[in-house]
């Protein structure tokens, strides 16, 4: 008996192109998940399919899987560079090309069609030329997509689209050639009346133009937000530095980043990117790790400490031994972790596909049941089509189309002026449904920046002499506290004085001359090493600034201990009014972070959020973040994130809704729905007041839409309603939507 071994199973990854909804991703992936062994998650946002199947099916097959299905599929190729897509990767700029020229060419005819007055002799001829090709080419995807789903059974959107525009076309033609609508001096008029017509001398051309060049403009807008979808990791990956200035042979040598190997011995400057993970070999420094795991402080690293690539060294000259580089860096690690997070987000299916998922085949059936009702009842071959033209065309979703984008576009526009970026439809849904908040705390809560924020003195020493002295030494030092001491020092007490006989101590502080004064500037145990230990007041307070979160800075001159310099990341003015109007809103505020507890704390304290466990989750990693967003999402809690950081990036994508201040990293912004450009948090408020009305709108819209269709099909069927008014009509209703959706512009937040 021969024993089988079980089949290696793989992970791919396949680019999909040519769906248009939710519906043709679940199209695919029914497809993918039917081969054996084969389990397949499609993102409609991303155009992507992961698929693990056993080692025993090939790339090929599932390639022809998804053809067969009528989808393109494609396997990533390695990227060289932002560009390495192509120029149109997803097709954004083809639909700006079609709706430019269907807008041109429409507004004639539609225009003419509209205006009697206007009606000259053979109008109607010119507007068959300027129509004819708004059908063929700017149409041309409707149709194609109406094709591909008439062969796999499926009916959407595109399928009425076409339809409807078809029949249009070709009663029009019909109308022109063999009727009588193409007689010199034929003119328009609307005649309000419900009653029985052959409709032989009327034309729909305005209806087939109308239609197509409303509803482009939806896809494009729509489109033009999708595209950001996949930039988060192109983002994240150009944190890394480029170049690296590597030892080899005794001489130093700069290379690409690519061509590191482990072993190898890199060099790091100040104010440079560390290239990739090692570990410190020469010299000392304070690095800024903030947009890795979010702490505020930089961090003092020592020969033989670990350090993470893309982190910026802020102080002295380092030389870095590399222990991991490319896909197994820190930073490779958090861009798998936000593909994930976007992966595993399911696309929110549109609410106008899915009302069109149902209303599509009642419309066709409805049409070819009036077409064949009238034609048994007698009336004649152009009487019945009259009627089920009619029902097409009443039917024809331009108002529904126009729903959603048009609120959209003026939600998202009003959103622009007040600073918050709406990325699309989608985002809109998880606004309505969001009952917790979670906020990151630096860079977001706080301003993210060191800030001096007390003195405190010994008895008869001025806090601007002890600042002064201070300021002037912090000055000659490169490290990010130095930095705030001193332009504390300079904003308050003017020029600062020169400083002599400057001396760094690495990871404790500075020394030097100021004024003929010997001034020691740092941590408290440079001053007790330096047999100048704090005062019993001073090192009380130099204790309790420490619990709260905050850092210490001990002064001395001329042998004595004179102050406390506390510096820390301040709480920006607005986030406590922020955290208000979010309860007001009925969410819950959670304060996320990866400072420790007493830091944070502190902060929640302060804005008022609360210091319990289910409140504030200090001390966490950025993995960690996105395991937080997931546990609130166990216990049944709809999540929305607000952050700024890369440490976020993974967290944001993950959560229900992620809002990223617009001040923090690329990566944030992309891998979030709405981004919040002025960086006050009280703009996170005003997104979900405003994504909540306009998502109301959208749904007053969708209803009346589908109401003015339900309304007048059945007149149409009754052949009580000619194809001239059932067009009228349509543009009434569409003209109703557009009203609707200009309401938003009337919003104001609560604050300014």
């Amino acid at each position: 008996m021969t024993a089988t071994t079980p089949q290696r199973v793989q992970q791919i990854e396949i680019a999909i192109g040519g769906m248009t909804c939710a519906s043709c991703a679940n199209r695919v992936e029914r497809k993918l998940n039917k081969l054996d062994g084969v389990s397949a998650t499609v993102n409609y946002a991303t155009e992507k399919a992961r698929v693990q199947a056993p080692g025993g099916i090939g790339t090929d097959r599932l390639v022809e899987t998804v053809a067969a299905a009528g989808y393109t599929a494609t396997l990533p190729g390695p990227r060289t560079g932002p560009d390495a897509e192509g120029d149109d990767p997803d097709g954004t700029l083809d639909l700006r090309d079609r709706l430019a020229v269907a807008a041109v060419l429409s507004l004639p005819v539609v225009v003419l069609a509209m205006v009697p007055a206007w009606q000259f002799v053979n109008w109607q001829w010119a507007s068959l030329v300027l129509t004819v090709p708004v059908w063929v080419w700017a149409g041309e995807p409707f149709h194609r997509a109406t094709l591909t789903g008439l062969r796999h059974g499926a009916a959407t959107m595109d399928t009425l689209i076409s339809l409807g525009t078809t029949a249009a076309m070709a009663w029009s033609l019909y109308a022109l050639f063999l009727g009588t609508a193409g007689a010199p001096g034929m003119t328009h008029a609307f005649e309000l009346t419900v009653v029985p017509s052959d409709g032989a001398g009327n034309i729909y051309l305005e209806v087939v133009a109308g239609v197509i060049t409303f509803v482009l403009a939806g896809r494009y807008f729509e489109a033009r937000s999708k595209r950001r979808a996949g930039a988060a990791l192109r983002a994240l990956l150009e944190l890394g530095a480029k170049d690296v200035t590597v030892r080899r042979d005794g001489t130093e040598v700069r290379i690409p980043v690519a061509r590191l190997a482990v072993g190898d011995e890199f060099v790091v400057r100040p104010g440079e990117k560390i290239a990739t993970d090692g570990e410190v070999v020469e010299g000392s420094s304070a690095v800024d790790v903030s947009m890795l795991t979010g702490e505020s402080v930089p961090v003092e690293v020592r020969t033989g400490e670990g350090v993470v690539g893309a982190c910026v060294n802020a102080g002295g000259r380092l030389v870095v031994r590399a222990t991991r580089v490319g896909s197994q860096t820190r930073l490779a690690q958090m861009a798998r972790l936000v593909e994930d997070a976007q992966s595993g987000k399911a696309a929110v299916q549109r609410l106008a596909d899915r009302i069109s998922g149902v209303f599509v085949p009642i419309v066709i059936a409805v049409a070819f049941a009036t077409l064949g009702f009238w034609f048994g009842a007698g009336v004649g071959a152009t009487g019945a089509f009259t009627s089920a033209v009619a029902v097409l065309i009443i039917a024809c979703p331009c108002a529904l189309g126009l729903a959603t984008p048009t609120a959209l576009l003026v939600g998202t526009g009003r959103g622009a002026q007040l600073g918050i970026l709406i990325k699309g439809p989608e985002v809109l849904e998880s606004t309505r449904r969001v009952d917790t908040v979670v906020l990151d705390k630096t860079g977001t809560v706080t301003t993210g920046a060191m800030a001096l924020v007390g003195v405190h003195a010994a008895p008869g020493v001025p806090d601007d002499e002890a600042l002064r002295l201070a300021g002037a030494l912090e000055r000659a030092s490169e490290h990010p506290i130095a930095a705030a001491i001193a332009t504390a020092a300079a904003g308050r007490t003017g020029d600062l004085p020169t400083v002599g006989d400057f001396a760094n101590h690495e990871g404790l502080g500075v020394r030097g001359t100021v004024e003929g004064r010997a001034v020691l500037v740092g941590r408290p145990g440079l001053l007790e090493q330096c047999s100048v230990p704090l005062t019993r007041t001073l090192a009380k307070a130099a204790r309790r600034e420490i619990a709260q979160g905050r850092t210490a800075v001990a002064v001395a001159w001329d042998g004595a201990a004179r102050a406390v310099l506390v510096v820390a990341d301040t709480v920006k003015d607005t986030s406590a009014e922020a955290v208000a109007e979010f309860r007001r809103l009925g969410l819950t505020p959670v304060l996320l972070t990866g400072d420790n507890r007493a830091v944070a704390e502190s902060v929640a304290a302060e804005v008022g959020i609360g210091t319990g466990p289910d409140t504030v989750i200090a001390d966490v990693l950025p993995a960690e973040k996105l395991a937080v967003i997931e546990r609130l999402q166990g216990e049944g809690r709809v999540v929305a994130m607000v952050g700024d950081g890369v440490n976020d990036a993974a967290a944001l994508a993950r959560a229900d809704l992620g809002l990223a201040m617009g001040t923090g990293t690329d990566v944030a912004i992309e891998a979030s729905d709405i981004t919040l450009v002025r960086g006050d948090l009280r703009a996170a408020a005003d997104a979900v007041r405003l994504s909540r009305r306009t998502l109301g709108t959208i749904r007053t819209n969708l209803f009346w839409a589908f109401a003015y269709n339900t309304a007048a099909i059945p007149l149409a069927a009754l052949g009580l309603l000619n194809p001239m008014l059932a067009g009228a009509a349509m543009a009434v209703s569409s003209l109703c939507v557009v009203a609707n959706s200009l309401r938003l512009r009337r919003f104001h937040p609560h604050t300014t």
